[in-house]
């Protein structure tokens, strides 16, 4: 049975006052993204909750999850709600929804958070390192605020310490206590574009 490829993205960002938002642009990605293959399924959702309880629906094993939507160090968002580390800790709300997620996950699965500088600074290490370890599969992240240029881009597998530098993609303040993030580049660290559905060898 082959796995699947599925793809979550923030359903909130609608624009408020303005007529689009990026939310619409996610769409509109969903759409091409599955009209080149890349995709057997997508969810716009207002929460983790949601996202989570979608992804455990399916009988069939999961070799890919993809989520495109708000992320800042070490956390990923859906509007206001935050995934982090202390999710993978029992007793919080979204853990027994992420260990049925996880068992879903093929041994070789990828997932892979196409948000802003999620895997940057020293709580993005942590949160790269500690995702791994719990959902025993490689995750993606990058370091950067990404746009149509997504750079920092790093894929990290479980029981492996993160390899890229702490201070990537930080802009002002340290790693530990970083401020402001750097926007993408073409010429920055391990850049791809918005159209590109794969993570190059050794990133």
């Amino acid at each position: 049975m082959t796995p699947l490829r599925l793809l979550v993205y923030d359903a909130t960002c609608t624009g408020g006052r303005l007529p689009v938002g990026l939310t619409h642009s996610w769409i509109a990605g969903q759409y091409l993204y599955a009209g080149l293959g890349r995709f057997d399924g997508a969810r716009g959702v207002r929460s983790w909750a949601e996202a989570l309880e979608w992804l455990g629906s399916f009988d069939r094993p999961i070799g890919q999850v993809q989520y495109w939507g708000h992320g800042k160090w070490g956390r990923v968002l859906v509007d206001r709600d935050v995934l982090d580390a202390s999710a993978l800790v029992p007793g919080h709300a979204l853990h027994p929804a992420l260990v049925k997620v996880r068992e879903r996950l093929t041994d070789d699965a990828l997932w892979w958070f196409r948000t802003c500088d999620a895997f940057g600074a020293r709580v993005g290490h942590d949160f790269a390192e500690r995702w791994t370890d719990f959902m025993g599969c490689d995750a993606a992240g990058h370091t950067f605020i990404i746009g149509v240029w997504q750079s920092g881009l790093h894929r990290l597998s479980a029981g492996v310490r993160p390899h890229w530098d702490v201070a990537e993609g930080i802009r002002e303040g340290t790693p530990e206590v970083p401020v402001r993030s750097t926007w993408s580049r073409l010429r920055a660290p391990n850049t791809i574009s918005c159209l590109a559905g794969a993570i190059p060898a050794g990133w």
